[in-house]
């Protein structure tokens, strides 16, 4: 085999991991980033913008608590709606990272 041929290979190999990496991080909601859909059964606040934390329930009865983060669609889902979320038991869908002591959230939206 050439040296071409050698790294012609390899570059496709290295692109090919690359989109694996892609499709994975995506799936996982971005580096860090884990998501968790549910229905929300508790909502912390001191008013009604004012929500530091909250809980939701997974399909699989788990109870998942959150920390309220800096939201990159706060405009499109602010976290006050939770407690409409709450009421109705729409589910939604809660993309976070954990920084070891807890969960942050830092996007939400309606479950698909």
């Amino acid at each position: 085999m050439t040296g071409g041929r050698r790294l012609a290979l390899l570059a496709v190999a290295i692109a090919g991991v690359l989109v694996l990496a892609v499709v994975v991080l995506s799936t996982l909601g971005g580096p860090g980033r884990r998501i968790e859909t549910g229905v929300v059964v508790n909502v912390e606040a001191t008013g009604l913008t004012a929500v530091h934390g909250f809980s939701i329930r997974t399909a699989d009865g788990r109870t998942v608590d959150f920390k309220i983060g800096t939201l990159e669609n706060e405009m499109a889902f602010t976290p006050s709606h939770l407690s409409t979320h709450m009421v109705t038991l729409a589910p939604i869908r809660v993309t976070y990272v954990d920084d070891g002591t807890s969960k942050i959230a830092v996007r939400l939206e309606d479950a698909p």
